[in-house]
């Protein structure tokens, strides 16, 4: 007698089944409501300030041991944190519950009749809480590449579920948005759970921030070290670049360069202007947290204002964010205070920085 073998659990996604989340032609009205994710954001998701374009040395050894506990990157100083440490079993449970009601969502709302920047902010909001639930589950871990769900790397596990459909979080960049988005702008909202990648916004995505929020994300990887760097007259560029390569830069050096300059300031439009080329070799792949994903057995305790508090926390924490006041205090001193916003940037179809995304 023959058996059926079973079937995967991880099987792609069919195209009929990807063709549902083709937008349509005819939007609504509808809005999602994302305060929740809002609020989680502004109370688990620390800014590092924009890059100085100045790698970070590689900091002392914690006090009484040999071993380099937190982070040893140059680019720990760049883009945001996620306070996984201080995330208890219930707060964990939490993002699992608030993942299943944005899927569920899906079954109440014809996400794919919503207007094409509610729809961009559905599908970054979804992918951006399962890799913050799937971490924060793993936690300590010290590259979520390394995260396995059932034999299967995080990223292409189809843990997520929408209309019926399974879905990894790359599916939902590549098989939807970069499918259905042909603005390269949209691949800074996706969170990857790692220093090297692009930010985890401070505030949840939704239909009227959206391209504000893509543009400050694209700002801030461009004229990073982690986005753009020059090595012996090649300008070296993230690899998350090369892997948007065929969604977006079909002609690479040329398209990329070209977007690029879309973004750059004054520092990151020389180092385009006196180098060569676009080698997509730039890459950190350690965790986006405070602690380096590993718990360090030494603490000390928090002053404020000068005077010792009862709250501690690990020396390699208090180190890094030691480095992290001191570079704002340089921001401070360069005169580089407040949000920049840069506020002329176009859009494909010519229109400014607020308008939808295409």
């Amino acid at each position: 007698m023959l058996v059926a073998a079973p079937v995967l659990a991880n099987t792609p996604p069919g195209e009929a089944q990807l063709a549902t989340f083709a937008p349509s032609d005819t939007p609504n009205n509808d809005k999602i409501d994302y305060s929740i994710w809002d609020e989680a954001m502004k109370n688990i998701v620390i800014s590092m300030g924009p890059s100085l374009r100045e790698g970070a040395g590689r900091p002392d050894p914690s006090f009484g041991t040999r071993r380099q506990f937190g982070h040893v990157s140059r680019y720990r100083l760049e883009g945001t944190r996620v306070m996984f440490s201080f995330l208890d079993a219930d707060v964990i449970a939490s993002f699992t519950e608030y993942r299943k009601d944005l899927e569920n969502t899906a079954n109440l709302v014809d996400i794919q009749a919503l207007s094409r920047n509610e729809q961009l902010a559905y599908w970054i909001n979804l992918h951006n809480v399962a890799m913050v639930e799937q971490i924060a589950n793993a936690w300590p871990t010290r590259q979520p590449r390394d995260i396995m769900l059932d034999g299967v790397p995080l990223d292409e596990a189809r843990f997520i579920t929408v209309e019926g459909v399974k879905l990894s979080p790359r599916d939902i960049r590549e098989k939807i948005v970069y499918r259905h988005w042909k603005d390269p702008v949209v691949m800074y909202g996706f969170w990857r759970g790692e220093i090297g990648g692009p930010s985890l916004q401070r505030e949840a995505f939704n239909a009227d921030n959206v391209a504000r929020l893509l543009v400050r994300g694209a700002g801030d990887f461009v004229n990073s070290l982690r986005g753009t760097q020059e090595q012996s007259g090649t300008l070296q560029v993230s690899e998350h670049y090369r892997e948007a390569a065929p969604f977006f830069f079909p002609d690479f050096e040329k398209d990329l360069r070209a977007h690029l300059a879309r973004f750059a300031d004054e520092k990151t439009s020389a180092l385009l202007s006196s180098t060569r080329g676009a080698d997509p070799v730039v890459g950190e792949r350690d965790i986006a947290d405070l602690e380096g994903g590993s718990r360090e057995p030494t603490y000390q305790n928090i002053t404020s204002g000068g005077i010792s508090t009862s709250f501690r926390i690990p020396q390699s924490m208090a180190a890094l964010l030691k480095e992290r006041e001191t570079k704002f205090q340089e921001i401070i001193r360069q005169g580089r205070t407040g949000t920049v916003t840069i506020s002329n940037i176009a859009l494909p179809d010519g229109t400014e920085e607020g308008a939808e995304v295409e």
